[in-house]
């Protein structure tokens, strides 16, 4: 049912990409058997989460295959003259392995085998077709959503003291260390997903089953709702709103060929070095290709995830989910991608969908549905503020910028106390055999 389910939706998503001439996430995926994919990293990585459900043998054939198979492509298209001019030149490998598990599972292997071989591949097909999801979303919003609302998220933006504009001097301070480290975190940030969800799902080959909850049910949910907030709220994000253009970065970036930012908004060229002064917001109409992807900020929620996820690890997986987020709250906001208020709602957004996946896990009890009624009303009341009271918000910042932050700190607290009453702390480094109560 949930398989239909999926292949029904990203076919209503094919459609409704024809309908705007663009391909759709099915068009996109099938492309990638034999074109450079888009992300050779990402493909990788799902691959690295079908082989939780493999012996290592069968891990190191599976990994040498894949490699086998990118450089048989990289011969190819260095016989054959091909430029990779759009994607990476590695990747195919993975995606073919991929694919080869769910013949195997499907003529190879019977019963329980063939379930976990099938929901092994499922989970990594999963991860890369989300990825594709999420690129036709953007599509969609940029051709739906004439109108952006910036000047309301930017007016909303002075109660917080314009984070963005600060972070954003800082980064272009830092010069090209500073800016390239992040520029790397932000665009791996699936790939550091998948090292933590390695570490929750460690145990499936031995235990032959999956535990009931990890992050990538959250990473998937969190691309799957975000977007249609998006429809809902469109925001492009200060460089692209009030940006300086290529130029701003070419000093400092590895990629300075990228295409420029901003040059299609009325305004004068303000960010990050002035910021917008306060006046009355009102829609503004924008280009029709650049995504409306900022509120709320997905990676902000995605990189919550990963830290929430990772505090049952061992140290080095907590630091490394700590440094995650904190970088990636750094490059959301020095890269000019979204405002300080963005990053609020993409908090509380990442952890109304954890307590609503974790309550559903243990039957909707009392308690975690007053943890998801409290963030559903924490994440309407901002995104309500944002749109109807930016003005009143800018006026008396002293008033408005402490209730966000203290709203924003609610639900992370109801949300600490009632997790930590449902699963009391424990060492993470527990007994191989031990038991597993939440395994299914």
């Amino acid at each position: 049912m949930a398989a239909a389910t999926a292949f029904a939706f990203l076919v209503a998503l094919e459609v409704a990409a024809r309908h705007y001439g663009l391909p759709g996430p099915l068009t996109n995926q099938a492309r990638e058997v034999m074109c450079a994919p888009k992300s050779g990293f990402l493909l990788y990585a799902g691959l690295a989460l079908t082989m939780v459900v493999l012996t290592w043998r069968q891990r190191f054939a599976a990994l040498g295959a894949a490699i086998g198979i990118d450089l048989a492509f990289a011969a190819v298209r260095w016989a054959t003259g091909a430029e990779v001019t759009r994607g990476q030149p590695f990747g195919n490998g993975a995606l073919w392995v991929l694919l080869s598990c769910a013949v195997v599972a499907v003529t190879r292997r019977t019963g329980p085998e063939r379930v976990l071989l099938l929901k092994g591949v499922g989970l990594g097909l999963l991860l890369v077709t989300g990825r594709k999801t999420g690129d036709t979303w953007l599509l969609i919003t940029s051709k739906t959503r004439p109108a952006v609302l910036d000047p309301y998220v930017a007016t909303a933006d002075h109660a917080l003291g314009n984070p963005s504009w600060l972070v954003g001097r800082v980064v272009t301070a830092s010069g090209p260390v500073g800016f390239n480290l992040l520029d790397v975190v932000y665009g791996q940030l699936a790939v550091a997903a998948v090292a933590v969800a390695l570490y929750q799902l460690r145990g499936v080959a031995a235990d032959r089953r999956f535990p009931r909850h990890h992050l990538v049910r959250t990473f998937l949910v969190i691309g799957l709702l975000g977007p249609a907030v998006y429809m809902i709220f469109p925001v492009v994000g200060p460089v692209f709103a009030y940006g300086t253009g290529a130029d701003h970065w070419a000093s400092v970036s590895l990629w300075p060929e990228r295409p420029p930012h901003g040059g299609h908004w009325p305004v004068p060229d303000l960010w990050p070095r002035t910021v917008p002064p306060i006046s009355a917001p009102r829609p503004v109409s924008y280009d029709g290709f650049t995504p409306r992807n900022c509120m709320p900020s997905l990676h902000t929620a995605w990189a919550t995830a990963i830290f929430v996820h990772s505090r049952r690890g061992p140290r080095a997986l907590r630091w490394a989910g700590t440094f995650w987020l904190a970088a990636t709250v750094t490059a959301t906001l020095g890269f000019g991608y979204h405002y300080g208020a963005d990053l609020l709602a993409g908090a509380v957004f990442a952890l109304t969908v954890e307590a609503a996946l974790r309550t559903f896990d243990r039957g909707w009890d009392p308690s975690g549905i007053r943890l998801v009624a409290h963030g559903t009303t924490v994440f309407v009341a901002l995104l309500a503020s944002y749109r109807w009271l930016p003005l009143e918000m800018a006026t008396h910042r002293w008033a408005a910028g402490p209730l966000l932050v203290l709203a924003t700190a609610s639900v992370v607290h109801h949300y600490v106390r009632t997790v930590n009453r449902w699963e009391p702390r424990t060492e993470p480094t527990a007994r191989r055999g031990a038991p597993q109560p939440e395994l299914v």
